[in-house]
């Protein structure tokens, strides 16, 4: 459902925040959020189980390492090898469907090398190894991979800025009454406080961000994704284009 053009069946069915996804049961108008990661899997696995049924989705052997708090210290600290790892959490955001066969490519043509690793770690199942590795947010903004043979391979990451914490509290403040908004952004910024590293920046960003929603309206956080949509089609530094991409994805939430 296209919920720009169709606001009253969204509102109907409680829909504030993008993408939602709720199941209906056969016959029933009853729906049933639907939290879980969005990838194949995990929606397959819910289908399942509210359905009854038991089907399974094919995939391909995966040429990237998957690291577990079992294995991470073995991997990473080995002296012989590079180990490039992609910490992610199944958040809303999760990642865009172009990401995965992306790292995925990347772990193909880096396989023959020896002394290259490209591993992924779920930063939400094996929090204890997330938070020795000092990641405050789901994925690294950019990385930049060069080969013996010269071949260099740019990643854009779309998940860069999120903050786990900020991300839910800016659900409850974008689903809660005008009246209680503010106390919403006074939760935010205490938890902004809390914050470390880079996180910290991206705090300022969520805090500057629930801010102009109160004072500007509802409209704000879309309009100004659009607005930096816009810019970061134009040619711009790389500066600028991580500080719009960060504000852009941050402003995702609202």
């Amino acid at each position: 459902v296209e919920c720009d053009e169709q606001k009253s069946i969204c509102s109907k069915y409680g829909v504030s925040g993008y993408p939602t996804i709720q199941w209906f049961p056969k016959g029933s108008l009853e729906s049933k959020k639907y939290d879980g990661p969005r990838h194949a899997e995990s929606l397959a696995e819910f289908l399942n189980s509210e359905g009854g049924t038991n089907v399974k989705i094919a995939t391909a052997p995966s040429s990237v390492m998957v690291l577990t708090t079992d294995n991470s210290d073995e991997v990473v600290l080995d002296k012989n090898k590079d180990v490039l790892v992609e910490f992610y959490a199944p958040c809303d955001l999760y990642l865009l469907p172009s990401w995965l066969p992306t790292y995925e490519k990347v772990a193909s043509a880096f396989k023959t090398e020896g002394d290259v690793v490209i591993a992924n770690l779920d930063a939400d199942k094996y929090k204890d190894v997330a938070e020795k590795a000092s990641i405050q947010v789901h994925l690294l903004a950019k990385t930049i991979l060069e080969n013996p043979a010269g071949i260099n391979i740019k990643i854009n990451v779309v998940c860069a800025g999120i903050v786990a914490s900020l991300d839910a509290l800016v659900k409850e403040f974008v689903a809660t009454s005008s009246e209680e908004k503010a106390t919403v952004f006074s939760r935010i910024e205490e938890e902004v406080e809390k914050l470390e590293g880079s996180s910290k920046r991206y705090g300022k960003i969520y805090l500057k961000s629930t801010k102009n929603c109160l004072e500007k309206g509802s409209d704000y956080a879309k309009k100004e994704i659009e607005r930096l949509k816009s810019i970061l089609e134009k040619s711009i530094s790389a500066s600028k284009a991580d500080e719009f991409t960060l504000k852009k994805n941050i402003l995702s939430a609202f």
